[in-house]
């Protein structure tokens, strides 16, 4: 008798009757030995090869801040605006590089110069004091990129981590977050911060962050909560719930990668609207108080002063205004490239 030879399938090398693998039920067993059993099993497999562990979710995430790196790279506007904030990082790091007078030194005022216009000798002029109103400038960043840095770096800290406590797990904590954030919303920025720092005896660098970042991060808040809502559904945290990780993994490692981005373009434009709004308080008289220097106190002083010494408002003006756009211009740059919808 002659062998009896298999039939074979549709597809080559396949006998007729047999059941694909990928169409296997949970409890069947298919491929090769020691291959899953079933549909958890099929999911933990695939974890396993590499195709939903950390490292193909680390290569994922570097692979799209890469393409942002050089997507960036080749906007003028933001290489415009990260070099000009470089130089204000600079000078507000290191002002003596910039000049050689420091505002805060004793002689360092005449009031025989007061009100002086620009010239060779002092290229801004003289205050109403008759300080070297270039090197009062130069120091003034120091404590506006100080206050923008420390506020949105703290609102964004509480925002985030209220933010994925609430998206993440909701309930009775979501509802409180959300009743907070409409009550802090309710109260406009710097009618609060007015308020806030009212109560102050003193108001200096410390108060005038506390009072902003108590403003500032239901706004973060309800952006990372809004992120985390629509990750946390996604096949990649199932299959990594799936393989055991506890909550605390899961949000550090796929979800906040993943739903970082929004908080970051907004955490960009941010430093430069706080950094406005501590000038603002400052002009009005509530935020720092003199012998501070900063950009808001100079342009307070020279309101008056308009027509008859208009540079002692000009040139804070000048860097406030520069500061803010480069910030803005930096969180629209960086908005388009990590915006999927561009590419």
């Amino acid at each position: 008798m002659s062998e009896r030879t298999p039939e074979k399938g549709p597809v080559g090398g396949t006998p007729a009757g047999s059941t694909d693998s990928g169409l296997l039920l949970d409890g069947q067993s298919g491929g090769e030995p020691g291959g899953p059993t079933g549909t958890g099993d099929v999911v933990a497999h695939a974890m396993a090869s590499g195709h939903g562990d950390d490292g193909s979710v680390d290569a994922r995430q570097a692979s799209l801040w890469s393409d942002a790196w050089r997507q960036l790279r080749r906007n003028k506007l933001f290489l415009i605006a990260a070099f000009l904030l470089l130089v204000l990082s600079v000078m507000a790091m290191f002002p003596g590089l910039f000049s050689s007078i420091n505002p805060s030194d004793r002689g360092a005022c005449q009031l025989s110069s007061s009100k002086l216009g620009p010239r060779s000798d002092a290229w801004f002029g003289n205050d109403i004091q008759g300080c070297d109103h270039y090197a009062n400038v130069i120091y003034g960043a120091r404590v506006s990129m100080i206050i923008g840095l420390v506020v949105v770096g703290g609102s964004t800290i509480i925002g985030i981590v209220l933010g994925a406590l609430a998206g993440f797990f909701g309930g009775w904590f979501d509802t409180l977050m959300a009743r907070i954030t409409d009550i802090v919303f309710g109260l406009p920025l710097l009618l609060g911060a007015i308020l806030i720092l009212g109560v102050f005896p003193e108001r200096g660098l410390p108060q005038v962050c506390l009072a902003l970042i108590v403003l500032g991060w239901p706004t973060t808040l309800r952006l990372f909560r809004a992120s985390v809502i629509a990750v946390k559904d996604t096949d990649y945290v199932a299959a990594a719930r799936a393989m055991g990780a506890t909550n605390g993994r899961i949000i550090v490692r796929h979800i906040l990668p993943n739903a970082i981005a929004p908080v970051l373009v907004y955490a960009t434009i941010a430093v430069g609207g706080i950094i406005a709004a501590e000038a603002t308080l400052s002009f009005l008289g509530i935020g720092l108080q003199l012998p501070a220097v900063s950009w808001g106190l100079q342009i307070g002083s020279g309101q008056r002063l308009i027509r008859t010494a208009p540079h002692i408002i000009f040139f804070p003006s000048a860097f406030l205004s520069v500061t803010v756009l480069s910030f803005i211009l930096l969180g629209d740059a960086l908005r388009d490239a990590l915006d999927p919808k561009t590419r």
